[in-house]
């Protein structure tokens, strides 16, 4: 069956399996993000039934968070040894020898199954962040390695999502959920995005102004770091070093006259031309500290819809649409 047309801004509900075969056509979808169940045990304790009043297997359990090896995991698992690629097959089919028929294997079935879809529909520029925790994060980077292949894995992020149990006896108080990060390939958007400066690196680093308007900068470097003979000049009665200036004697020359060049001098205002010059790195001019891959300031949402965008987190996505920001056609599924 041939997917059917859908236009922006499309919710729909039900078994997103279904939805994404008859729905969504070959790569049309920009950016993926998932938020499964985790097949941690939680539960919800909403069901949903369809139009006709008949409770959907798929949807009971994405609730109760639980899955078991039953008919429709069977059925699955059997679709996936004989319809999906061979790698794909020989993958799942290591992982049931592995693993056994248990819970863990029908969740990891599910999963497959979508992840096939998603692969098929994703972009070649497009981007997949797989939302999940310690549970089952090994093994679906297994089946995302198999479907993806591994040269597209960019990224494990780690998302503190919360402050530490007090109830933690055992162990170490689980904080943390993973974010597994795809791409389609090699053509795949990314922006990297930037925060703002810890105050104790601001403090130590950029703590001189020279009160003209232009605000704090830094010191830096102004040598090269490797020889250059070109570099190997004489400035304002500074001797060259050893590997000569960072800079053509034009640049050396645009940045003295923007102010840009900070100057050792003597308590007379002489230049002191025993020591060295360096450049000037304005705060505001700079991007501010790159995102990493640990996440210690997204909050969670606090008000959590339980509807088919069940625990979406607003600023977690907001973050990942900037990261991969196009003219996106998304897909949530959850």
């Amino acid at each position: 069956m041939s997917p059917r047309p859908i236009t922006e801004n499309t919710l729909f509900y039900g078994d997103n399996l279904i939805i994404l075969r008859e729905h969504i056509p070959s790569e049309s979808v920009d950016l993926i993000y998932l938020d499964p169940p985790f097949n941690s045990s939680r539960s919800y304790n909403v069901l949903f039934k369809d139009e006709h009043g008949t409770e959907s297997e798929a949807q009971i359990e994405a609730f109760e968070d639980t899955w078991h090896w039953n008919l429709e995991a069977e059925h699955t698992y059997t679709e996936l040894l004989t319809e999906a690629p061979d790698h794909i097959a020989k993958m799942i089919e290591s992982l049931h020898g592995f693993i056994g028929t248990n819970q863990m294997m029908a969740y990891l079935v599910m999963m497959a199954a979508r992840l096939v879809e998603l692969h098929r529909v994703l972009k070649s520029t497009g981007s997949l962040y797989l939302h999940c925790d310690p549970t089952a994060s090994h093994y679906l980077k297994i089946i995302l390695d198999t479907i993806f292949s591994p040269q597209n894995f960019r990224n494990e992020i780690i998302w503190k999502r919360q402050s530490a149990h007090s109830d933690a006896k055992t162990k170490f108080a689980d904080v943390t959920d993973t974010i597994l990060f795809y791409v389609k390939s090699r053509e795949a958007k990314f922006n990297p995005q930037y925060g703002l400066h810890d105050p104790k690196y601001l403090e130590t680093f950029y703590r001189f102004d020279d009160q003209d308007g232009r605000g704090a900068y830094r010191l830096d470097n102004i040598t090269s770091p490797n020889p250059r003979p070109n570099m190997m000049y004489e400035w304002l009665g500074f001797p060259w070093p050893q590997k000569g200036w960072r800079y053509q004697r034009e640049t050396m020359q645009k940045l003295h006259d923007e102010g840009r060049i900070w100057y050792p001098r003597h308590k007379d205002g002489t230049l002191d031309t025993t020591k060295r010059p360096a450049v000037k790195r304005y705060l505001n001019e700079q991007e501010g500290s790159i995102i990493t891959n640990a996440w210690i300031d997204i909050n969670p949402s606090t008000v959590r819809m339980l509807s088919v965008l069940a625990t979406q987190h607003k600023n977690l996505l907001h973050c990942l649409s900037e990261l991969s920001k196009q003219a996106a056609i998304r897909v949530t599924l959850c």
